[in-house]
């Protein structure tokens, strides 16, 4: 039983790494051949742990390879676009000036069900609403409005407005996040003043946030209302 948590700690910790060496993606938007490696990946992790009798270096060399490959792959992707195009596939238009692409949707085995759940899932229900829809190597759906039915920007409306960063997290469940804090520059002596000057300590926050401008939204432990808070005023 020792034996098998051991190998199970070790190929658990060897999975992470190679997920994590392979990049930040989410399943969805994993491109075939990163598929590909990810379920060989766990497929052979699982060998070693089933059967003892297998050398767990039996499965930590392929694992390795496996990634090392994938990643050699992926640096020559970046320099060949045309081997990428063969090994990943390339954006196909689906609908084309408000006209659905019926020939592109046949080739893609593409169904008028699930055209609809991806255009749901941005949120359109109008299909007349669509001028483009584009399926990514992925699988994803990217869709572009019709301009006259595009939700208006501040810019169409020529609301004049500054760009700013968003606020980060420097507080969660009682602890300060020293990065965060010098991202918007801000010091502990600050916080716990502003903490003070609205009667919490630092022991009752569960989240707080803030930004350049020094604005924060800080939500207690007890559940109270969340507040929303500028440095140097009080609640």
């Amino acid at each position: 039983m020792c034996v098998i948590l051991i190998r199970s700690v070790i190929l658990y910790v060897l999975v992470i790494f190679a997920v994590r060496l392979m990049g930040k993606r989410q399943l969805g938007e994993l491109q075939p051949s990163e598929l590909v490696i990810t379920i060989l990946v766990s497929n052979i992790a699982t060998l070693p742990i089933e059967d003892v009798n297998i050398p767990i270096i039996v499965g930590v060399t392929p694992i390795l390879s496996l990634v090392c490959f994938e990643v050699m792959v992926s640096w020559i992707n970046l320099r060949l676009p045309e081997l990428r195009r063969l090994i990943s596939g390339s954006p196909k238009i689906i609908i084309r000036n408000g006209c659905i692409e019926r020939d592109i949707m046949r080739e893609l085995r593409f169904s008028v069900d699930d055209l609809l759940m991806a255009l749901r899932s941005k949120d359109i229900f109008d299909i007349g609403e669509v001028q483009y829809a584009i399926v990514e190597t992925t699988g994803s759906v990217s869709v572009m409005k019709k301009q006259p039915l595009d939700t208006p920007t501040r810019q169409d409306m020529k609301i004049a407005a500054e760009c700013s960063e968003p606020p980060v997290l420097i507080i969660a469940d009682g602890k300060f996040i020293p990065q965060a804090m010098e991202s918007v520059k801000l010091s502990k002596a600050a916080v716990e003043m502003l903490l003070s000057a609205n009667k919490m300590s630092l022991n009752d926050v569960f989240i707080m946030t803030a930004d350049s401008s020094g604005s924060c939204y800080i939500a207690d432990k007890q559940g109270t209302p969340p507040m929303i808070v500028t440095l140097g005023e009080k609640k």
